[in-house]
Formats: C-alpha cells, sequence, structure tokens
C-alpha cells in the first residue's frame, strides 16, 4: 500500500488562480519523503488537501489507502500533522497539551515519555506554554504530532525556531520514526535538513510539480556546473586539457588543479586526462548541491562561475 497518492490533483481559487495544477504523485510507505518549492508554489495548498482542510477542484488522493474527501477521519486517526506556525495555547502546560492530545486520539500514551523524547524535561511539562520560546514551543507541537504512533507524519517547516542542536535532533527523530516504519512527508525550506534525511524529494514549482526522484537520481540528470579538485605530484610547467570537451574553467593553485565542468560526467575525463600528464595524489569531486539543483527546477538558473579564465584548455602551473 503506497502512504499517499494523488491523481491529476488541483486547486483553484476563483478565476484566476491555479494553486496546484494536476498534481500526480505517489510516495511509498516508510520513505522519508521531501516537499519542497518557493513560496506560492502550492506545497501547503496540497498538504491541506490530502487532510481534507480544502477540497480539490478536480482529481483525487488517498492517504494509507483512504480516500482523503471520503475517509478524512479515519486518515487523521493515523496521521500525525506539524503544521506551519503551530500554536500552543499560553495558559495549558506543556503536558496538558500533549493529554489533550492523547484523549483526541483516544490512545494510552505516556505525555512525559513523549515530551522526554521531543527534549522537554520534567519542567518544561508543568509549565505553561506562553512561556516557551519558539524553539520550544515547536518541540511541543512536535510531540503532539507522534501521539498515537502514527502511519504517517505530515510535517510544515518542522525546524522553524530551533537552534543548530535542535535541528540536528529533529534530523534524528525523523530518521528513528522513518525507520520504525512510519512514512515522514515533509516540507522545509532548510535545504541542508532535506539533503540530510530525505530519501526522495519533489519539487514544486508554480502549481506543478517540476520533478520528483532521489537527489543522486537529479545531481546525475542535473545540467548543472560540477567542480573537481585534482591534487598532483610532479607537475609540469602547463597543464593541457584541450582534449576533454565540457571544461568551464581550470585553475592550478599549490599543486591542486580546480576544474569546472559544464556536467558531472566530465570529471571522469578530467582525471583521466590529468592522470596522463602528472601523479594523480587526491580527487576530491563536488557534488551539486540541493540549492543548486532547486534553483534550476524553480527558476532555470543553475548558477554560474562570475570568473572564467580565457582559456580553460591549458593552464600555469
Amino acid at each position: 500500500m503506497t502512504a499517499i497518492e494523488t491523481d491529476s490533483l488541483t486547486k483553484r481559487f476563483g478565476e484566476d488562480v491555479l494553486a496546484v495544477d494536476d498534481l500526480t504523485l505517489t510516495i511509498e510507505e516508510g520513505e522519508i519523503f521531501g516537499f519542497l518549492g518557493p513560496n506560492g508554489a502550492g506545497k501547503s495548498t496540497t498538504i491541506n488537501m490530502l487532510l481534507d482542510f480544502i477540497r480539490p477542484t478536480d482529481g483525487s488522493a488517498t492517504v494509507l489507502g483512504h480516500d482523503t474527501q471520503k475517509e478524512s477521519g479515519a486518515i487523521r486517526r493515523k496521521v500525525g500533522v506539524l503544521p506551519e506556525g503551530a500554536n500552543v495555547y499560553d495558559r495549558l502546560t506543556g503536558r496538558e497539551h500533549v493529554e489533550w492530545a492523547i484523549r483526541t486520539k483516544g490512545v494510552d500514551d505516556d505525555p512525559d515519555e513523549i515530551l522526554d523524547k521531543v527534549g522537554l524535561d520534567h519542567d518544561d511539562a508543568t509549565r505553561q506554554a506562553g512561556g516557551y520560546s519558539k524553539g520550544m514551543a515547536q518541540r511541543l507541537s512536535f510531540g503532539m504530532a507522534l501521539v498515537g504512533d502514527p502511519e504517517l507524519l505530515i510535517l510544515d517547516e518542522p525546524s522553524s525556531g530551533l537552534d543548530p542542536n535542535g535541528i540536528q535532533e529533529m534530523r534524528d527523530l525523523i530518521r528513528e520514526e522513518a525507520a520504525s516504519g512510519t512514512t515522514v512527508f515533509f516540507s522545509s525550506h532548510i535545504l541542508p535538513e532535506v539533503e540530510a534525511v530525505c530519501d526522495r524529494v519533489g519539487i514544486m514549482n508554480e502549481g506543478q510539480l517540476a520533478t520528483v526522484d532521489t537527489i543522486e537520481n537529479l545531481r546525475d540528470s542535473s545540467d548543472g556546473q560540477a567542480t573537481i579538485d585534482v591534487e598532483l605530484g610532479g607537475i609540469p610547467d602547463r597543464i593541457d586539457l584541450s582534449s576533454v570537451d565540457g571544461v568551464v574553467q581550470a585553475d592550478v593553485d599549490d599543486g591542486t588543479v580546480t576544474v569546472v565542468c559544464e556536467d558531472p560526467s566530465v570529471k571522469v575525463d578530467v582525471v583521466t586526462t590529468l592522470a596522463r600528464q602528472a601523479e594523480v595524489v587526491d580527487i576530491l569531486s563536488e557534488d551539486t548541491s540541493l540549492e543548486e539543483l532547486f534553483n534550476t527546477y524553480t527558476t532555470g538558473d543553475a548558477g554560474s562561475s562570475e570568473e572564467r579564465v580565457s582559456d580553460p584548455a591549458e593552464v600555469s602551473a
């Protein structure tokens, strides 16, 4: 059974705004799926349709095998949700928040165990949430999403308000939940976080799904530039890369040749060619970042080098 499946899901607001346009997407059980896109791309609208907070104009969707429009109650019992900008009630303690979530779902979870899991101690549990920092409130909201051991977690900007240590702890929790069989579907603007934990990503742009794949496969198919540093021993006076198609820029600094290539496939030819001219001591290959991939699919701009040598084929050592 798939965790989430949409078929031509579409949402219009009035005559002029097409928020989600013909979205067809499948997310498998147990995977961590990153849902990316610039503001206004349709991410939150999609999440709201999956939870039946708003109805689609056209198309359909299922969550954990349940139709989102006909069986929303069954879905909500199996899903934990951390909405973007989640609010807490100032006068309730942290424990009272979790106890309320436990009663709502009709389960018998231990509230203190859940609070401890998300990094809130006994003192935090007994304090009114109105005195929480933004990061503490985010931890509390995540704890409420974990109530009932959900089969699917839908997280919208889960690291909002967290410091670097908190972000790392959130990553670890997400991995733990996925390792236990929970599917994680989350939207985030913190691209390194997505890159660190996701099995696959989908990138939305102007209401449409621009691409969906593993980050590794997106890198392999990307038209973006790639950089490789090759450390040489016994460097000759000149390095000749004229036989290598796709070299954009080449520089030598203290025994290391840095080569910017049109695409990642060129890097192998660069190393092979340099190995014929000098001893290759070490290789450092710089992958296309998720940020560059994101820019490629949302703006069409993979980034470019500001400074380029006049003739990248030959450089002085």
